[in-house]
């Protein structure tokens, strides 16, 4: 009972220390230092209460702190320990120390080096908040939190015209889920009376709930439909990259589905949403990242395809395999976005990987740990993807699911074979296409440090997280050798398809630019233009009727016509074609002016 009081206490302890950095150190001249060895000592700190859990039989702890209360509602704040947060807790923050250390180099020539880390601890403070909230009044601070976390920090360089678009991109679409967070929220709070996890899970679903949950999971997470600023993201500085696309922003939407996932299961329509949208985000964005020539886009897409097997696992109803390759994802995810960030930097500022080749020699660490996170990325046995991965697609195998939504999920994890060998393929291999002067030298600790915990974490993460927490949630397959053997036969098959796709397609860079037909921003023009354009021609033909009924009209021809219409009326009114009429008004006219006449 003791190590289970201990969680919250640790992880409070740890909040604090974070919060504390944040406040009191901020005027320091070695700010960013103290960040990253504040984060540092928050992962060991973070071990303590994850030893307590798994050694007390897994007991759950909550606290509960009140806000304010009215009549008949009180606002509170609930923190809630479970498994999920005190297991996603060490892989945040060890995550989140390596790109810190690798931001002290990357960002060293950055005046505001000291703003920068401290929109990166806020954004971490925002996603511990998420983690561990246990109502939804704390979850939406820390989903708002890491929202304008990443709208600051994409818009970094905020004078490029890019970087400001990206930005304002990213907070438009995640503005659509909002709506659909907004909405649940404001009926469970009508209907309900209470925002706690607990008394939420424990009720029947609502059409609306589902929906405005599966809403806000589908924009924040960069779902099908919603995923063109995911791509655009890329224009912030390559450590937020990192961060935001391993263990933050991109992950909270999942994290909160996994959260209501109790109200999810307890409606088919809701999972077949679920596993029909993943599906096709994972096939969707696997097909994009093999047509892409920036390294970043390449990585960033397959973010967004890694992340709709994600869904794909919460619409097969089984979210714990969703959680698992999150935690998962995170290793290797950002050792790819920093070595690409290494990679930009030595090329001086070169993202085409057509312009790339060679960097095995020259850059050995880097491209080794480049190949170890795409490896892991595809699903190679026994590492860290692979026990995550493989386990989503033998349940998706042995489910009675949607045929289509299997075979978009096989075809994706094809394409994911695919882009990864032709990732290194024109990074680390084939002869050099660039400057032979490089700008920059990988033997500093500050990169080597990151890359190696990150590399570890991407080999040995899988087989730990299994052995300590899913034995807890046995599930058990009985299917034949080929069904078990799926996902590698895929993986393999298309491997070996991209290899030698190397020997006749890749081995000649193409010198002209590749056609508008395969250049899949064309998301953009046929999403953004449509709605552009349709609300400025019905504004246009509002404010034209507008302008013609109310003005020209009704203070034009309408307005004359009444202004002339009470003397026409008298005049006419005398028009009788009566000769005793005209003789007595001319006799009354004489006799009127004779009268005046002689007064005068």
């Amino acid at each position: 009972m003791l190590m289970c009081c201990m969680a919250p206490l640790a992880n409070s302890v740890l909040t604090l220390i974070l919060i504390g950095v944040t406040l009191l150190c901020s005027q320091k001249k070695f700010f960013h230092l103290m960040t990253l060895n504040t984060v540092k000592v928050a992962f060991f700190l973070s071990l303590f209460p994850l030893y307590a859990f798994l050694t007390d039989d897994n007991a759950n702890v909550s606290a509960t702190t009140t806000w304010f209360s009215l009549e008949v509602f009180s606002f509170s704040f609930t923190t809630q320990f479970d498994l999920y947060a005190l297991l996603f807790l060490p892989v945040a923050f060890l995550v989140t120390w390596s790109i810190l250390e690798f931001s002290t180099w990357y960002m060293q020539h950055d005046p505001s080096i000291d703003m920068f880390f401290k929109y990166l601890l806020i954004f971490l403070l925002a996603m511990i908040v998420l983690v561990c909230s246990g109502n939804l009044c704390l979850l939406f601070i820390g989903w708002e939190g890491v929202g304008i976390m990443s709208f600051l920090l994409i818009g970094w360089y905020h004078a490029r015209a890019n970087a400001a678009t990206s930005a304002l991109q990213a907070v438009l679409y995640n503005r659509g889920g909002d709506i659909g967070f907004l909405l649940a929220f404001c009926w469970l709070l009508m209907n309900l009376l209470s925002l706690d996890l607990p008394v939420i899970l424990s009720l029947p679903p609502h059409f609306l709930v589902l929906l405005g949950f599966i809403t806000a999971a589908a924009s924040k997470s960069a779902q099908f439909g919603f995923h063109p600023w995911l791509a655009s993201a890329m224009e912030g500085p390559t450590p937020v990259s990192a961060l935001l696309h391993s263990s933050t922003m991109v992950v909270a939407g999942i994290f909160l589905l996994i959260r209501v996932h109790p109200l999810l299961s307890s409606s088919p329509w809701a999972l077949t949403t679920c596993l029909c949208l993943g599906a096709m985000s994972t096939f969707y964005a696997a097909t994009y990242a093999l047509v892409q020539n920036d390294i970043k886009k390449i990585i960033a897409y397959s973010t967004s395809s890694q992340l709709g097997l994600m869904m794909v696992a919460i619409g097969l109803n089984l979210p714990y395999l969703a959680f698992f390759h999150m935690c998962t994802h995170a290793f290797f995810k950002a050792m790819l976005f920093l070595c690409s960030g290494l990679i930009i930097h030595s090329l001086n500022d070169e993202q085409d990987i057509r312009n790339m080749g060679g960097l095995q020699i020259a850059l050995p660490t880097t491209t080794t740990c480049l190949s170890i996170g795409s490896f892991a990325l595809m699903g190679t046995p026994f590492l860290a993807g692979f026990y995550s991965k493989d386990a989503i697609i033998e349940a998706a195998s042995t489910s009675y699911l949607n045929f289509a939504a299997l075979l978009l999920t096989l075809a994706a994890t094809a394409f994911t074979a695919v882009y990864s060998m032709r990732l290194i393929n024109f990074a680390s291999m084939m002869e050099p296409r660039m400057n032979p002067v490089l700008t920059c030298n990988e033997d500093d600790p500050r990169i080597l440090n990151p890359l190696s915990r990150l590399a570890y974490g991407s080999i040995l993460a899988g087989f730990l997280i299994y052995k300590t927490t899913l034995p807890n949630h046995p599930h058990i397959h009985t299917m034949p050798m080929y069904m078990k053997l799926t996902a590698l036969i895929v993986t393999i098959l298309a491997f070996t398809i991209a290899y030698e796709l190397t020997k006749t397609f890749w081995t000649v860079t193409p010198k002209s630019a590749a056609s508008e037909e395969f250049d899949p921003s064309f998301h953009n023009p046929l999403l953004h233009r449509p709605i552009t354009v349709v609300t400025l021609n019905t504004a246009g033909q509002i404010a034209a009727h507008a302008l013609e009924e109310i003005i020209y009209k009704k203070l034009g021809p309408s307005y004359s016509e009444r202004f002339h219409w009470v003397p026409i009326k008298v005049v006419r009114v005398t028009q009788t074609a009566r000769i005793k009429t005209y003789l007595s008004a001319f006799f009354i006219t004489v006799v009127f002016t004779l009268l005046v006449s002689m007064i005068i």
